[in-house]
Parts: C-alpha cells; sequence; structure tokens
C-alpha cells in the first residue's frame, strides 16, 4: 500500500522482522489503531475522528477533502491542484501566507498535497497548540478569500515546467497513464494540462472551493498526546457552524477493459533510455486480488534480493534501477506500474523482454514458501512501524474512512496474512497480461542540462519543491501526488 514507512528495509533483516511481526500481529489482531478512536458526524456532515497517542508530546491535525483531479473536467484540470496552492494565499481574516506564518509562530509545521482523489491539508505541532490550526483550517474552509491569484497560477505553470515538461521520466509517465485511460478522468495528471491552467480564473476556484470544500465533504484527523473529549469539543466549536455548499457530483466514469496492449514513444532529452509499463489492476474493492498484488509487488521489486532487482540491477547490470508501484487504496481500480531506466548501451528491448520472462515466471509458476513468507514480513513491517508516527496514523485513518471505514485499517494485516502462493499467481495470471497492458518507451534526444529535472524516477511520481524532502518521506507519498 501507499501508506507504509519501511519501504526500503534490507531484505536480510526479513528473518529477523517475522517473530517481532508474529508477536505484532498477534496484538493487533485483538486490539487494533482504531479501538481507541473517538469518531463524530456533526450535524453540517463534517466527519471527525480523534485518537489521543501519548508517545510524544506531539499533535497533528489533518483535513482531508473528498476532491482530487478525478473530480475535474475537461478543460479544467489542475484547478484541485490550484485551489491547494490558493489555501494558503490568504481568507476574509488572513493575509497570505500568515496562516503558515502562525504554525511556525506556534513552533509547528503545515504543508499540503493534492493527489487523484483526494486533498489533504496538515500540520504538526506541539500538543498545547493544538487549538491553532483546529482554529485556522476552519475559517480558511469558511472565509477562503485568495489574493494574487495570477501570481499563483504562474507559480504552478512553473510548476508543472519543472516537474513534468523538463523531467523525461515524469513526462513519459504522463503520456503513459493517458493512454492507459481513455474514459475515467484518471487520464489526466493531477497538476492538469499547461493549457487548462492557463485558462483557469478566479471565479473558477472559488467556484470550485464553494462546491468541494465544505463540511459535508472533509473528515478531520486528529492524533496526538492530548485529551480526545476537549479536542472534539474544540472541533465542534470550530467547524460546527459552517455551512455547506452544493453537493459535489459524484465520479461515475468506468474505465473499460483494455483488450490489446498500447505503446507510446516519447523522444526527449534524457541521460539515458527508460521505460514505464502500467497495468490496470483493481483497488482495495476486490480484496482478495488487491492483497495479493501488495504481495506481488514486494516479490518483483522491492529490495535488493527482489526478483526484478537482483536479475536486473545485480545480475545483469542492465538496469540503473527498477521500481514496481502499486496503489490498493485508490478510490476507482487504478495501474500497477513497472518502470526501469536503462544503463548505457543497454537496448531498452532487451530489458523489456526480461521483464517480460520475470512476469512470466511469477504467471506460471507458484512462489516457495520462503518468498512468500518474506514478502508478507515485509509488509506488515512497514504498516506496524508505520503506527510509530501520530502523523502516520492520522493519514491511516482518514484515508480509509474516505474509503468507507476507519476501522478497515485494522484488516490490513489480516489482509496480508491471508494471502497464498495461489492467490499471488491469479492476480498476476489475471492482470499482469500484455493485452492488459499500456507500455511507455523514452528515446532520449540528447543529454539532459544540468539545471533541468529528470534523473531515476518512479513511474508517476512529480517531485516535491526544494525543502519538501522530509515531509514527502513522511508521507510515503502515493504515486500521483503533488506537495504544495
Amino acid at each position: 500500500m501507499n501508506i507504509k514507512t519501511f519501504a526500503c528495509v534490507r531484505r536480510r533483516a526479513a528473518r529477523a522482522f517475522a517473530a517481532l511481526l508474529a508477536l505484532a500481529f498477534a496484538t493487533a489482531a485483538h486490539a487494533g489503531i482504531t479501538d481507541a478512536v473517538k469518531s463524530e458526524t456533526l450535524p453540517n456532515g463534517l466527519q471527525v475522528l480523534v485518537l489521543e497517542n501519548h508517545k510524544a508530546p506531539v499533535a497533528t491535525l489533518n483535513v482531508f477533502y473528498r476532491v482530487g483531479s478525478r473530480n475535474e473536467e475537461t478543460g479544467k484540470t489542475g484547478i484541485s491542484h490550484l485551489c491547494e496552492h490558493l489555501m494558503f494565499r490568504g481568507t476574509k481574516k488572513l493575509a497570505p501566507e500568515e496562516f503558515s506564518n502562525i504554525i511556525q509562530e506556534n513552533g509547528g509545521d503545515d504543508n499540503a498535497f493534492t493527489s487523484e482523489d483526494y486533498t489533504d491539508y496538515f500540520e504538526v505541532i506541539n500538543r498545547d497548540h493544538i487549538d491553532v490550526p483546529i482554529d485556522l483550517e476552519a475559517d480558511r474552509m469558511e472565509n477562503f478569500e485568495p489574493k494574487g491569484f495570477d501570481s499563483e497560477k504562474a507559480v504552478v505553470m512553473e510548476e508543472r515546467r519543472l516537474r513534468t515538461e523538463d523531467n523525461p521520466e515524469d513526462a513519459l509517465s504522463e503520456m503513459t497513464q493517458a493512454a492507459a485511460y481513455v474514459e475515467h478522468p484518471y487520464h489526466w495528471p493531477v497538476i492538469g494540462w499547461m493549457h487548462d491552467i492557463q485558462g483557469l480564473t478566479l471565479e473558477d476556484a472559488l467556484t470550485y472551493h464553494k462546491i468541494h470544500y465544505s463540511p459535508q465533504n472533509a473528515i478531520v484527523v486528529a492524533v496526538g498526546d492530548f485529551n480526545a473529549d476537549k479536542v472534539l469539543a474544540a472541533i465542534r466549536q470550530a467547524f460546527g457552524s459552517i455551512k455547506n455548499g452544493p453537493k459535489p457530483a459524484p465520479v461515475d466514469e468506468v474505465e473499460p477493459p483494455q483488450d490489446g496492449q498500447r505503446r507510446v514513444v516519447l523522444r526527449h532529452a534524457a541521460n539515458l533510455p527508460a521505460f514505464a509499463m502500467a497495468f490496470h489492476v483493481p483497488n482495495y474493492r476486490s480484496s482478495r486480488d488487491a492483497f495479493a498484488l501488495e504481495v506481488a509487488g514486494e516479490i518483483l521489486a522491492d529490495g535488493k534480493s527482489s526478483r526484478l532487482y537482483k536479475d536486473l540491477v545485480i545480475d545483469k547490470r542492465m538496469v540503473v534501477d527498477v521500481d514496481v508501484e502499486y496503489d490498493m487504496t485508490s478510490f476507482d481500480p487504478g495501474l500497477l506500474w513497472i518502470s526501469a531506466q536503462m544503463r548505457p548501451g543497454v537496448k531498452t528491448d532487451d530489458v523489456i523482454a526480461e521483464v517480460d520472462r520475470q512476469i512470466a515466471t511469477i504467471r506460471t509458476q507458484p512462489v516457495s514458501a520462503e518468498e512468500l513468507q518474506k514478502a508478507k514480513n515485509l509488509e506488515e513491517a512497514g504498516f506496524v512501524y508505520g503506527q510509530d508516527s501520530v502523523f502516520r496514523e492520522a493519514m491511516l485513518l482518514g484515508l480509509y474512512q474516505m474509503l468507507g471505514s476507519y476501522k478497515m485499517v485494522d484488516q490490513y494485516l489480516e489482509g496480508i496474512d491471508k494471502v497464498t502462493a495461489a492467490d499471488v499467481q491469479h492476480a498476476a495470471s489475471q492482470f499482469l497480461a500484455e493485452p492488459n497492458r499500456t507500455l511507455g518507451v523514452l528515446v532520449p534526444t540528447g543529454v539532459l542540462p544540468h539545471e533541468a529535472g529528470g534523473g531515476p524516477g518512479g513511474a508517476v511520481h512529480h517531485a516535491p519543491e526544494a525543502g519538501d524532502g522530509g515531509i514527502t518521506a513522511m508521507l510515503g507519498m502515493p504515486a500521483a501526488e503533488v506537495l504544495r
């Protein structure tokens, strides 16, 4: 899944984790993190989740809005991400950037990100000042009045140039995803198409905010070293009187089945050739296949002993790196990505053929009991240790509440533990098939300028701004998300 912290746990530690995880899983089966959550829905529809965590004298506040690029329409792509930027540009009470200045004056940190499915605003602060972000977030939900619209839109346009148009791997991912989706709004990038961004107006943003930034469309999650009842009361006081705007329209587009491989080629200045292959896969609603794909991703390319890494990076030295990405918590069925960047002199088609050989093996031959258990241990390790962070707990609770219920968090370990070798083989056979694949190939046209974007990257990542690296690592950022 995308909410995990120890994705780079070394494989040689897998055996050491096994005994610890057995104890952790046994404990979780009886008492998960959701048991202590206090939940409430206010009369205006705002959902609130509060969890006490006394491991450190800090608290985190997350405000999730069920709005992302999937809620946009043709001609106005990128407006979700632009609204995220504008939320920091002032309200009827606050000047631009005053929100962040107040948080910092109180010893906290704040940021936000936009994804295909949702937008999240968050603050991490001393436990004694949790009331500060509560009041500030309520203010910008109710009193949105951004200043400097044109300058902020110019910032977003420059962000697109730097992160996508000047970054060959991300440009390839964008092109590949657009080819993979022909009907569903996952077709367009989170940051939006440049022409659409240019045409967005302040009136567009105000209208969009009125529809999507209402209590009925939001979840407030607080986790930290505080008294839960007092925090609940503070949230009721701050948010309870906010009125709702129009109800957002449902997203009901369904992507038709893909019945043949699609191939796109991007000619772009780049240091090395690369490819990205994307397979249509189910999300959490198909739980058996979703958990099996989680484990399959670990087996294929998570860590130095994974099949693709050992084969392509260590043994044959064909690629600089290889990566598999899968997000089972996407709101609608998504993609499983396999991407790699070639070493100098290596032909892209030769690497693709080797990847196809490895995929054929996992489709036709059951994984061994040892390899299966190692992959499950690593998935479970990331999940268990992620709960040491109050921020991570808030992210988990908010994400699963948007999917249906925060209580689903406690089903994750059990879902991974139940995966069998037959499940992995079935999921690979069903979904990791060539007719279900979109293949994007990057053909370098020259050396990438030193100051431009690029370098090895994931399949659909947008790089954070300078200074946001720590936040991104803390988030375990889902694939197509864009940090402010």
